[in-house]
């Protein structure tokens, strides 16, 4: 029993590996005629037409050259072995023009790209000189204009006393107020503040932008020239009215005093006469 058994294995083994061997096996095709025909499809020649012809007596004797190339081979099978040399991958082949042709196009696309980055990088850099969004940061702004219209900006927007206005006294800006100065120096502030907010606020170039901080600039000193002479002249106003206040005060009590001691005078001098 157990010899039959192991005679039944070993057969079973043995087909299998007779069975593996038989299936496992890969047929290898190596066809000259295909062979020929894949080198006439690429770059390395135009020809090798197999199958070759052969003949007897000056008569095709290859049934198979005259089946496939020959005179009963298909009129297109002659008008192809006969015809231009059309290999996509010859120097000058379609394949090639095309890969050439892309080669260019990746090249213009390269171009192109620098282009549409310089252009971005360049819009991005005008947005950030144009855009309101940005003008704390910039370097001018930060080291010279923003410290000369301080003085500006922290200026009252309405001023309603003399210290608002930066005057001596409140006697100078009552007579500001009356004499119309204090009416024309809010117009001139305003036309300031208004300037330093646009320059501030509004969408510009950043020349245009320190043009007007500029011209805003000169406009404020103007407004402080104007501020300190409306200042001093009506001081000075003020200093020249007490002055004739007090000289005509102590005139009148001259002029008082002298008539009375002339009238006395007189009338000492000739009371027993009349």
């Amino acid at each position: 029993m157990m010899k039959k058994n192991f005679i039944k294995t070993f057969l079973l083994l043995l087909f299998s590996f007779a069975t593996i061997g038989v299936f496992g096996q890969v047929k290898r095709l190596n066809d000259p005629s295909i062979v020929a025909h894949n080198k006439r499809m690429v770059f390395e020649s135009w020809g090798d037409f197999r199958p070759y012809p052969k003949y007897t007596l000056g008569v095709q004797t290859n049934f198979a050259y005259a089946t496939v190339w020959g005179w009963l081979a298909p009129a297109r099978n002659r008008d192809y072995k006969d015809g231009a040399d059309i290999r996509p991958l010859k120097p000058t082949g379609l394949e090639v023009q095309r890969l050439v042709e892309l080669e260019f196009q990746r090249a213009e696309a390269e171009k192109i790209k620098v282009q549409v980055d310089t252009l971005y990088t360049r819009n991005v850099q005008d947005l950030a000189h144009w855009t309101s969004a940005t003008v704390a940061a910039d370097p001018l702004w930060l080291f010279y204009y923003k410290t000369m219209l301080k003085p500006l900006n922290d200026f009252a927007e309405n001023p309603q006393n003399y210290m608002q206005w930066q005057l001596k006294n409140d006697k100078i800006y009552q007579n500001m107020l009356a004499n119309g100065g204090i009416a024309h120096l809010e117009k001139e502030l305003a036309l300031l503040k208004d300037k330093y907010k646009n320059s501030r606020t509004m969408d510009m170039p950043r020349g245009k932008r320190f043009l007007m901080y500029h011209e805003t600039l000169i406009g404020w000193r103007n407004f402080k020239n104007q501020l300190r002479a409306f200042d001093q002249k009506n001081n000075l106003f003020l200093d020249y009215k007490k002055l004739l206040t007090i000289s005509k005060t102590e005139l009148g009590t001259d002029w008082n005093s002298v008539d009375l001691q002339i009238a006395q005078k007189i009338m000492i001098e000739y009371h027993n006469k009349f």
